[in-house]
């Protein structure tokens, strides 16, 4: 099954983590509606530009899930809301391509610059609400005593 022509289901859906622990990962069908929102507003979207392979390195992750990895208690991604792409898994793109794109062109709630340096971060975080407002909000994840942080994107001051 795919959620939009070019996201598959069980991309959107694996963890090596969940496979190694045994932990399922199986969403609801609400966030599964959800997750085919995110497919065809956002990861559609960026492969139809790019046109270019884009890897999903974090979808959609179960309540269990995402508490063993140390997810946030309120993720998105257990609401089939976020999707984690990295680029630079194929090198045709960068990450930072990636996130001007969603930037200036797409409907999204939350688009994070997720650590790395002012020109590229590690991987892009973004999110939608395919119900609610979409807040457009821009961060930058960054670690400060071990622990993860973030503050509002400013390109001219990453």
């Amino acid at each position: 099954m795919n959620l939009s022509e070019n996201l598959s289901y069980k991309e959107a859906i694996y963890s090596a983590t969940a496979i190694k622990k045994d932990i399922p990962n199986s969403p609801t069908i609400q966030h599964l509606e959800s997750l085919k929102a995110t497919a065809k507003n956002i990861f559609q979207p960026i492969r139809d530009h790019f046109g270019v392979a884009i890897r999903v390195t974090s979808g959609y992750r179960s309540e269990e899930l995402n508490s063993l990895i140390g997810g946030s208690r309120t993720s998105q991604h257990s609401k089939g809301e976020a999707l984690d792409l990295d680029a630079q898994v194929y090198g045709k793109i960068t990450n930072e391509d990636i996130f001007d794109y969603i930037s200036e062109h797409l409907i999204f709630d939350q688009l994070i610059w997720e650590f790395g340096d002012s020109t590229e971060p590690d991987w892009v975080h973004v999110s939608y609400k395919s119900k609610g407002e979409n807040r457009g909000e821009e961060l930058v994840a960054y670690k400060k005593n071990g622990r993860t942080k973030y503050k509002f994107y400013n390109k001219s001051k990453l």
